[in-house]
């Protein structure tokens, strides 16, 4: 028997075979395992982006409140946008993105809350002024009374204590009979968003009322600041009084406004049904602002962050009384 027997020509097709296949497996292994390095790297980095728009975002806040102390504490009577601070975008740059950031008076809006008052117990109730005044702005808006009385009756059976639907309003067992059921809140509302779930709100009534309200941590009246109100928002004074304070009436009061604001809302008022308050509730009219919204725009490489913050200058120093992150639709 020879020492070197010829190969075998089946044995080396075999061997080549394996071979081949051994290395095909091993090009799917290392195009798998680059393609997870690739996406583990793309994550890394979008959440590093994501952690440095929101540090950005914190920064802003910071700026923000700084400047706005600065035009409250400009004068201890009454507070007036000299510097053209608010309604309108100024940029930040930053080192990595920018932030676009706009600051308003969030007073400037009917505060859903106020269509309920607390009594000594803590209950809340029905607020007949601050329903009327709701259907007065959804009437301005051009929502028929039937459809504004639906919407506003379940809003303040939304928030309300009591387990007893208004004359057009709705309780638990209105929504306890839908697909997904669920119940009212019985307390005050956190975010405006919250009334997309109420009997009568639809999408486009939602959309058409979501930039003139706002949701204010105390049951009390829309605080309307007639020194930092906006000709551009003359229904929010209307809506206070609208029988005695026609829409435009409002504007032209507004656009005939001091240069250093009114002393008080009866100056303000002076000259409207006579010399007398025109049926504004006592009070509501106001010329210093306690709350202020900040809406901003963070980018960071391909990270962008929506951030909403509700500052309050009743605290000595400034300070983030709510914030909501998200886009506008979602708000």
């Amino acid at each position: 028997m020879p020492d070197n027997p010829p190969d075998n020509p089946k044995e080396r097709g075999a061997a080549l075979l394996s071979v081949l296949l051994l290395v095909a497996v091993m090009a799917v292994i290392a195009a798998i395992m680059l393609d997870r390095l690739h996406l583990a790297t793309r994550l890394a980095g979008n959440g590093q982006a994501m952690t440095q728009a929101r540090l950005y975002a914190t920064s802003a806040e910071t700026l923000a409140m700084a400047r706005i102390k600065a035009m409250v504490e400009s004068s201890q009577e009454r507070t007036v946008d000299r510097g053209g601070l608010l309604g309108r975008e100024f940029p930040l740059p930053m080192a990595r993105g920018t932030v676009m950031a706009r600051v308003d008076d969030a007073g400037n809006c009917f505060n859903l809350n106020s269509l309920v008052e607390a009594d000594a117990q803590g209950v809340f109730k029905l607020r007949v002024v601050g329903l009327n005044q709701l259907r007065a702005l959804m009437a301005g808006l051009g929502i028929s009374p039937g459809e504004a009385a639906i919407a506003s009756d379940a809003i303040a059976d939304w928030i309300d204590s009591d387990g007893v639907p208004a004359p057009n309003g709705a309780e638990d067992e209105t929504y306890q009979g839908n697909t997904v059921p669920y119940r009212t809140a019985g307390r005050l509302i956190g975010d405006v968003s919250e009334i997309r779930s109420v009997r009568g709100m639809t999408p486009q009534f939602y959309e058409r009322m979501r930039p003139w309200l706002c949701a204010l941590p105390a049951a009390e009246l829309s605080p309307i600041n007639v020194n930092t109100l906006r000709p551009d928002q003359a229904l929010l004074l209307s809506m206070l009084a609208p029988g005695t304070v026609p829409l435009e009436r409002a504007r032209a009061l507004l656009a005939a406004r001091p240069a250093l604001g009114w002393a008080n809302g009866a100056d303000a008022l002076r000259g409207i049904a006579g010399g007398e308050d025109g049926g504004v509730p006592t009070g509501q009219l106001q010329v210093r602002s306690r709350w202020f919204l900040l809406t901003q725009t963070v980018t960071v490489d391909s990270a962008v962050v929506e951030e909403q913050a509700l500052i309050d200058v009743g605290n000595n120093p400034p300070r983030v009384a709510f914030r909501s992150w998200g886009d506008r639709l979602s708000r």
